[in-house]
This record gives structure tokens, C-alpha cells and sequence, in this order.
């Protein structure tokens, strides 16, 4: 086409525009509910970042380069507002960039099927997100702006970030969520993905020794010590002669104080204070009932406690019921799909930089996992995964975490398991358990994939075409059934490891634990898994209002010596609260003070909290998205208690950031070492 055929249109004027127009396009692409007020927020942030690319192009001297420079610039913003919402279509929820890029080839080496079938599903929201910008380089022409529009833009720049400024500090949840409470997921949804990924930046690569400064107030050390009179957990002394049990603190010999009197960051140091700020949980009636047993801990793709059916799912019923019992237990859905869930389990942290933070966890000492800690005591300890070996980096990251060996699919599984999507739960145990189950005491891990999506009956489930007929006569929607279809294998597996126990006669010595990664969000409306509806509502039997409600699930922990005992939890439990549970179940040595979760069998109070700091507790469920906290029926709530729970969890958050992105836990591992031999 000649020049002098095309529009006048300069960079400077189209490239803002682009900016609203994706941003625009993204938000109703992925809200359930658009609200006037969401669309101002995120039109003025995009209106304000489109100023400052459009100043910065209008500086261009030459009208050809300056096209240039705004095809590429905008070309690239499409890539990553495409990018975006496959992932949050796929995993419901927005990644950080950093998170894109380390899952990236596990997903396009695993599921490349998957990812081609999804562009062609969504080639109109492909071509409607490219279409402004081939017409802007076929048909227009451009030349360099004077020093009046490019006065003109930096004052519609300033204009429109002055506008956010007064959008965002009208709300307290949104000048929460740009500070102190920043999220990637719900920066996203509240001011749009440019002003994400820049608050992504400023805490990725910024933050000095001042960035970490916790609410919590210092405590006395003699506070950590004081001692328990016997007989009682209430701290008053008891007259019974008949009690002689002392019940003391889950603490290490570390004065947190000192340490941080002696440290020269300021960062550690305030880490340090935080610990010592925090009141250590007492050992309990349970302290030690699973000491000197076997473990295995089972992390289970996509499950859900819907799944446990007494008739459906014998086994997994029977190891839910005859163990110890949760009745409200959470898996958030913490920012990174399998790996952040996995993550929360192993480590009881928060995965505040989403995938990142497992490599970021694994650069330094792990002293306290239970991998860690039983391999310590001379436990034999493997990890195990029935998919590729090195997605997510497993066989590194694992290692890290206690495990000496770390098998998946390319390094050993093959010879057991069958190349097939998603792989046999089955076949991974039947393959597995006989490596280990003479070599007491020791200490497994799994992670499942039997349960992985997308669930049809179209031959891309192998899990599906095998189990379909168990579950053919259910009164369920097609789709449920292929999702249960899937999980028969898991509970094949749990029969098959159990009768494998019993057998060997070490049921009563072994103790399985299991729980989910995330709720199974391949069952919500979805382009990339092919489903046409939200299903979550025909599995729980209600559609969830919030994510308190979605990421309600499941957790297992049974082991034969405790069959008939009558062990429930009733209060608010999640991912978090495993690790310290099972390490005062197991008599260890560790500090609970280090511990984002609680022992759910001590006295310490119950906090679920999720990344973007909704919470529950047993007094009521607090959403952070409306700023609503709803109190349990006949619950009596003080004063300043929503404000009291809103500050701890902050600080937990914040502590699980802090420890990954300083290495702190090699600070305590070092301080321990010299404690003990100084002894």
C-alpha cells in the first residue's frame, strides 16, 4: 500500500490506546462480575502506563523507526496479555512472569497437545487482540510529535496516575493490596497486569534490609520457657499427684534475641525478633504417638474430599475416618498450580513468590521438613512421582527437602510404569513400595498425577477409559465422572499400599498422610481443559461464593495403630499446620516458633489464612476481596479481633517471604549447630 494512501497515525497515540484496549480486553475476559469502579481502576492505570510509553516513543526522531518501535512494544504487551489469560484460564489464577517462565517448558513438553488445542479454540481472542496492531501497521504512517504533544502526554500521564492515587487510597483493601498486602493474583484483578508486574518488579528485585518489619511486639525470652506445671496445660498448679506429665514447649535451644542483638543485617535481626515474638506451641497428650514409625506422605493431584466415598472409595473412606479426623480442612490454591501446593505441604510456608519460592526455599537449609528431620535420625527416604522427573526440577528441588533419591518417569519409574497421560497411581505403587517397605524406619513421599486433567472420554485420559465403568452408573454429570474415573486409580493405589503394609505386618508402624495440591480447578468453565461449564458446582453441591468455600478439601492422617481411637479436629486446619502437626506427632525435636501453621493438636489458636489474606478461624471467615468478615453462628468476637487476625496473618505472609528471599533459615541452621556444639 503507498504512503500516501494510509492514515495519519502516530506511536504516541496508538500505543496508550493499546495498553486500555488489552488490559479492557483481559479483565472481562476473566471477571465473573465486572464492576464500574474495577474498570476505572484498571482504565486509569493503563491510561497512566500508555502515557509514559507514549512519551517515551514521541521522543523518536524518525516517524518510521518511531512504528516501528510501537508495533514491536505493543506486540510484546499482547504476547503477555494472551499469556496471562491462558494461564489464569487454565489454573485460575494470574502468574507472575518469573513463574511463566520456569513452567513453561514442563508445559510445553507435557501438555503441547493441550496448548495446541487451546489456541485454536481461542483463535478469535487471538486475532481480536492482534487486529489493532496489523491495521496500525498497514495502514498508518507516523512522524515525530512536537514538544507541545509530548508536554500534553506527561501531563495526561500524571493525570491519570493522579487519578489512581485517589482511587486507590479510597479503599482501604486496595491501598492494602499496593502495599503491605501486595498479591500478584489480586493485583491483577484490582489495577490490571501492567501495574502487577510492576509491583512484581519492585519486590522481586527491590527491598532493602527495610522492607521486612513485622507488627508483632517483642516478648521477654523468659515468656518462651516458662515452664508448665504438670497435669495441666492451663498454667496453674495442679494437686493431682497422679498427672506427673510435664508438657513443655516445641522449642530449640536458640535465643532469637541475642541472635538478633548479635546480627549485622537488619533484615535477619528483625526476622530474629519476629521469632522471638512468637508464643511456642506446648506438647500435648500426642507428643510422640508416631514416634520411631514409618512415614508416607502423599500429595494428590487435583483432590478433592468430595472424592471419599464410602462405597465409590473404600480405602480412602477407611483412612479418613479411622484415622484422625478433619472436619474443616483448607488447600488454598497458593499462586503456582502443583508446585506452590507441594511446596505448602513439605514445608509448611507460604509460597509467596509462587514457583519461585521452591527454588528460592531450596537454596538453604531445610533443617525442619520432616524429610529433613527423619533423614537426620538415620530414616531411609526416597520421593517419588509417576511424571516426568524434572518437571518443576523435582530432582532437585526434593532432595532438598529430605528426600536422598527423587524417582520420576526418565530416570527409573519408566521400568514400572507405563507411558501413558496421566500415568497409573497404581503402577507407581505396586512398583515402588517394595523398594523401601523393608528398609525401616523410612520416610516416603509421593506425588500423584492419576488426577490430572483435562477429564474426557475422548482417549486423552488413559485414567478415564481404564476406570470409566466403575463409575458409569453414578447419577452424575459426564464429566464428573471422568474427573472420579480418575481418582479410582488413587484409590487403587491407597488399597494397594495398604494391603502391601498389612501383608509385611508394619500397618500399626506406618503412618500415610495425604491431601490435595489444589482443589480441582480443571473442573470450572474453561478454553484450555475443553469444559463448557463450571462443574465444581455439580461436585461440592453448591456453587462457592468465595475461596474459602472453593479450596475446602481433605486431609488424611491414619496409621493402624490408631484405628478405633476417637481423634477429631474440628477447628479451621490447612496445608500449613502438617508439618508442625507431625513433627510433635512424631516427638521431634523443632521450634514451633519457626512455624507459619500450628500443631493442630495443641492449644494454639487456629488460623487459615489464604496468599491474598482472606482467613478463617473458629470465630468467623474474613474475605480480604470485599473487606467482610462473617462470624460463626453463636461465635462472641472482642474488639479488634478482624484488626488482631488481619496483623498475624500479614505477618506470616510476610515472615514466608522474608526467610526465602534471605536465606534465613541458614542463619538459624548455623546458630543451631553452634548451640548444640557448645554443649
Amino acid at each position: 500500500m503507498k504512503e500516501k494512501n494510509k492514515f495519519y497515525l502516530p506511536g504516541w497515540c496508538f500505543a496508550p490506546l493499546m495498553v486500555l484496549y488489552g488490559e479492557l480486553l483481559l479483565y472481562f475476559w476473566t471477571s465473573d462480575s465486572p464492576t464500574f469502579s474495577r474498570v476505572a481502576m484498571i482504565a486509569a492505570f493503563a491510561l497512566g502506563l500508555g502515557g509514559l510509553l507514549a512519551l517515551v516513543i514521541s521522543l523518536i526522531p524518525n516517524g518510521r523507526a518511531e512504528k516501528i518501535v510501537t508495533v514491536v512494544v505493543t506486540l510484546g504487551l499482547v504476547v503477555l496479555y494472551l499469556a496471562e489469560y491462558f494461564i489464569q484460564d487454565a489454573y485460575q489464577v494470574f502468574m507472575t512472569f518469573s513463574t511463566m517462565l520456569e513452567g513453561a517448558n514442563g508445559v510445553a513438553t507435557s501438555f503441547g497437545d493441550i496448548v495446541g488445542s487451546l489456541l485454536l479454540r481461542n483463535l478469535w481472542r487471538i486475532g481480536l487482540m492482534l487486529l489493532p496492531i496489523l491495521a496500525y501497521a498497514l495502514f498508518t504512517k507516523s512522524r515525530p510529535a512536537s514538544w507541545k504533544i509530548r508536554g500534553i502526554l506527561a501531563a495526561v500521564m500524571v493525570a491519570a496516575y493522579g487519578l489512581t492515587l485517589v482511587l486507590v487510597s479510597g479503599s482501604a483493601t486496595d491501598k492494602a493490596r499496593f502495599t503491605d498486602a501486595y498479591h500478584f493474583d489480586s493485583a491483577v484483578r484490582a489495577f490490571g497486569l501492567n501495574v502487577a508486574f510492576a509491583l512484581d518488579t519492585v519486590h522481586a528485585v527491590g527491598g532493602g534490609e527495610e522492607e521486612f518489619t513485622f507488627s508483632a511486639p517483642v516478648i521477654p525470652p523468659t515468656v518462651a520457657t516458662e515452664p508448665i506445671f504438670p497435669g495441666n496445660t492451663s498454667g496453674e498448679e495442679g494437686d493431682d499427684p497422679e498427672t506427673p506429665v510435664v508438657y513443655g514447649y516445641n522449642v530449640l535451644d536458640l535465643d532469637y534475641i541475642a541472635l538478633a542483638e548479635q546480627s549485622s543485617s537488619n533484615t535477619i535481626a528483625s526476622l530474629h525478633y519476629y521469632a522471638a515474638a512468637q508464643m511456642p506451641s506446648r506438647q500435648n497428650a500426642y507428643t510422640g504417638l508416631f514416634a520411631g514409625k514409618n512415614l508416607i506422605i502423599i500429595t494428590a493431584e487435583a483432590f478433592s474430599a468430595e472424592v471419599i466415598d464410602p462405597e465409590l472409595t473404600p480405602t480412602l473412606y477407611r483412612l479418613a475416618t479411622q484415622g484422625i479426623r478433619f472436619t474443616d480442612f483448607y488447600q488454598p490454591l497458593w499462586g503456582g498450580s502443583t508446585s506452590t501446593g507441594e511446596f505448602s505441604v513439605l514445608t509448611g510456608m507460604v509460597a509467596a513468590n509462587g514457583i519461585s519460592s521452591v527454588y528460592e526455599a531450596c537454596q538453604q537449609d531445610l533443617f525442619f521438613t520432616m524429610g529433613n528431620q527423619l533423614q537426620e535420625q538415620g530414616y531411609f527416604s526416597a520421593a517419588y512421582h509417576n511424571h516426568s522427573y524434572t518437571y518443576y526440577d523435582r530432582h532437585k528441588t526434593h532432595t532438598a527437602m529430605g528426600y536422598d533419591t527423587f524417582m520420576g518417569m526418565g530416570n527409573g519409574m519408566e521400568e514400572g510404569v507405563a507411558d501413558v497421560w496421566p500415568e497409573s497411581d497404581l503402577e507407581m505403587m505396586d512398583f515402588t513400595v517394595p523398594q523401601y517397605i523393608d528398609h525401616q524406619p523410612f520416610s516416603v513421599y509421593y506425588m500423584t498425577v492419576s488426577g490430572h486433567a483435562n477429564y474426557n472420554n475422548m482417549g486423552g485420559n488413559a485414567q478415564v477409559t481404564k476406570n470409566y465403568s466403575l463409575v458409569e452408573h453414578l447419577d452424575r454429570p459426564e464429566t464428573i465422572k471422568y474427573y472420579l474415573a480418575c481418582n479410582m486409580e488413587l484409590e487403587k493405589a491407597m488399597a494397594s499400599l495398604v494391603s502391601q503394609l498389612e501383608a509385611a505386618g508394619i500397618a500399626d508402624d506406618t503412618v500415610i498422610v495425604l491431601t490435595a495440591d489444589h482443589y480441582p480447578y480443571a473442573l470450572e468453565k474453561s478454553s484450555t481443559w475443553n469444559t463448557d461449564k463450571d462443574y465444581t458446582i455439580d461436585l461440592y453441591g453448591y456453587k462457592y461464593a468465595n475461596l474459602v468455600e472453593r479450596d475446602h478439601n481433605a486431609l488424611i492422617i491414619w496409621s493402624g495403630s490408631i484405628e478405633g481411637m476417637d481423634l477429631q479436629v474440628d477447628s479451621p486446619a490447612f496445608s500449613l499446620d502438617i508439618l508442625p502437626t507431625l513433627s510433635n506427632l512424631f516427638g521431634l525435636d523443632y521450634d514451633s516458633r519457626l512455624m507459619v501453621g500450628r500443631d493442630v493438636l495443641s492449644d494454639q489458636e487456629a488460623i487459615v489464612f489464604w496468599p491474598d489474606r482472606s482467613w478463617r478461624t473458629e470465630k468467623g471467615t474474613y474475605i480480604f476481596e470485599t473487606d467482610t468478615f462473617t462470624p460463626n453462628p453463636g461465635a462472641e468476637v472482642e474488639e479488634g479481633y478482624v484488626e488482631r487476625i488481619n496483623t498475624i496473618v500479614k505477618d506470616k505472609i510476610a515472615f514466608s517471604r522474608a526467610t526465602q528471599k534471605n536465606d534465613y533459615f541458614n542463619y538459624v541452621a548455623k546458630a543451631l549447630a553452634e548451640s548444640e556444639s557448645s554443649q
